[in-house]
C-alpha cells in the first residue's frame, strides 16, 4: 500500500483522548479529575424546549445553510453587543462552528501556509498545537511565567517574533493553566500584532468562568477588529460538550477564507445543536446557568484545599478562571522504586505506544495513577514542551467523585513517598 500524506507525520492524538481512551480499558476508575466534561446536566429549561421542537420542527433534522443558522447569528450578535459592546454584522461576520475546535482548526488551515510560525502561549492547549503543525506550520513557544502566576512572557514574545510569524494564539482563560488575560495584557498583544502586521486568533471558550477577575474578549478592542479571530463554544457554558456547537467571529475579509476551509471538512455544525445554541442564548442571554458558577467555586475551593494538603508532592498556582489547576510534581518526593515490577510493566507498555517527546516523567506518573490509584489525569507534556512535570487537574467532575478521585491519589502517593 502507499504511504499516508506527510502531514500527519509528527501528529499525536491528544494526550487528553488517549488518557481517557486507556482508562476506559480499566475497570473501576474515577474519571473526575481528567478530560474536561462538566458534571451538569443538560438545563432543564434547554431540554423541555428541545424535546417540544424534535416534535414540532421537522426541519431539526436537515442541514442548515452557509455560516449558520439566522436567527442564531443574529441573537449571537446581540448577545456579543450587550456583554462586550461590540457591533457584529450577524450576516457577514459569524461563523456556527462544530464547537470551538473547529473555528481554530478552520482559521489555522485558511491561515497558515508551509513553513509560517505561529506564536503560541505555552503551556498550550494541545490541539491548538497540532493544528499548526497539520496546517504546515510551526508553533513557537512563548512561555506562561510560573513563578509569576503564569502571566506571559512578552519580552520573551518580542523576541520570538520573524520575518515567518503569521499569527499570535492563544485561549483566554488559559487551559490547562487557569490564567486569565487582564486589559493590559491583551492591549500588549495588539500592540505587538499591529508593529508586526500579524493575526490575533482567541479561544475564549471559558468566557463566562473567571473567579474575581474581570473578562475581557478580544473582541472589546476596535483596534485589533481588523486583524482578529474569536472563537468560541457552547459546550462548557451550557453543559452541550456533546452537541458540538460554537461560533467565531472575524471580519468578513477574513471570515469568507475560513469558511471556504470550514464548508469542506464540516458542511455545517448539527441542525439540532444550532437550535439548541439558540435555546441557550433565548432562556439565559449569554451567560451560564447561575448553579454553574457556584458550583465551579465550590469545586475549585475544595481541589485547592486538596492540594494545600498534598503541597509535598505539588506546588500550585490557584486558576483565575476555566475549571483546571496546572500542579508542578515533586518527583525528589517520590520513590519510583517502590512501584510493584507489574505496575511498572503496564506503565512502560504504554508509554511505548506514544510519541518519544511525550515519554516523560509526568505521563509516567499519570499512567501510574491510572492503574495504581485509577484516577485519570493528564499529564502536562501534552500541553506542549513548557507544561512537562506537570498535571492538568480538572474539577469539572461532580464533588464526591473529585473527592474519592483525590483520597485515592493521596493514598497511592503516600504509599510511593520517600
Amino acid at each position: 500500500m502507499k504511504n499516508f500524506a506527510s502531514r500527519t507525520e509528527g501528529i499525536e492524538v491528544s494526550l487528553i483522548r488517549r488518557m481517557t481512551l486507556w482508562a476506559k480499558e480499566e475497570k473501576g476508575v474515577n474519571f473526575a479529575l481528567g478530560q474536561g466534561i462538566p458534571s451538569f446536566s443538560l438545563p432543564k429549561e434547554i431540554k423541555e424546549k428541545l424535546c417540544r421542537a424534535i416534535i414540532e420542527l421537522p426541519q431539526l433534522n436537515k442541514y442548515s445553510c452557509g455560516l449558520g443558522d439566522l436567527a442564531l447569528r443574529r441573537k449571537i450578535a446581540s448577545v456579543l453587543r450587550k456583554l462586550y459592546q461590540v457591533k457584529i454584522d450577524f450576516k457577514k461576520e459569524i461563523l456556527v462552528t462544530s464547537g470551538a475546535i473547529s473555528g481554530t482548526f478552520s482559521t489555522i488551515l485558511a491561515l497558515i501556509e508551509k513553513g509560517d510560525e505561529v506564536i503560541i502561549f505555552c503551556p498550550a492547549y494541545s490541539s491548538h498545537i497540532e493544528q499548526i503543525k497539520l496546517a504546515g506550520g510551526k508553533p513557537v513557544f512563548v512561555p506562561f511565567l510560573e513563578e509569576k502566576n503564569w502571566r506571559p512572557d512578552f519580552s520573551a514574545l518580542e523576541k520570538a517574533i520573524s520575518l515567518k510569524t503569521k499569527a499570535i494564539l492563544f485561549s483566554n482563560p488559559s487551559n490547562p493553566t487557569g490564567f486569565v488575560f487582564s486589559k493590559k495584557d491583551i492591549e500588549k498583544i495588539i500592540k505587538i500584532a499591529r508593529k508586526h502586521d500579524l493575526f490575533i486568533i482567541s479561544d475564549e471558550t471559558y468566557d463566562f468562568l473567571t473567579y474575581k477577575k474581570k473578562f475581557w474578549s478580544l473582541l472589546s478592542f476596535k483596534n485589533a477588529r481588523e486583524r482578529s479571530i474569536v472563537c468560541f463554544s457552547f459546550s462548557k457554558k451550557y453543559a452541550m460538550t456533546g452537541f458540538r456547537v460554537g461560533f467565531l467571529v472575524a471580519p468578513f475579509s477574513l471570515l469568507k477564507e475560513i469558511y471556504k476551509v470550514f464548508d469542506e471538512a464540516y458542511i455545517c455544525a448539527p441542525t439540532i445543536s444550532q437550535y439548541s445554541a439558540l435555546l441557550s442564548l433565548q432562556i439565559f442571554g449569554g451567560k451560564p446557568p447561575s448553579q454553574f458558577q457556584k458550583e465551579f467555586e465550590k469545586k475549585r475551593k475544595y481541589t485547592l484545599l486538596r492540594l494545600e494538603k498534598l503541597k509535598s508532592f505539588f506546588q500550585f498556582i490557584p486558576p483565575e478562571g476555566a475549571y483546571y489547576v496546572f500542579p508542578k510534581v515533586n518527583f525528589k518526593k517520590l520513590n519510583l522504586k517502590k512501584i510493584p515490577l507489574s505496575l511498572e510493566k503496564k506503565v512502560e507498555k504504554k508509554m511505548k505506544t506514544v510519541s518519544s517527546r511525550f515519554q516523560t516523567n509526568d505521563l509516567k506518573l499519570s499512567l501510574l495513577l491510572l492503574f495504581g490509584a485509577k484516577v485519570v489525569t493528564i499529564p502536562g507534556i501534552a500541553f506542549g514542551p513548557l507544561g512537562e512535570n506537570h498535571l492538568r487537574i480538572s474539577f469539572g467532575g461532580e464533588i464526591d467523585q473529585i473527592k474519592e478521585a483525590f483520597d485515592r491519589i493521596e493514598k497511592f502517593l503516600l504509599k510511593i513517598k520517600k
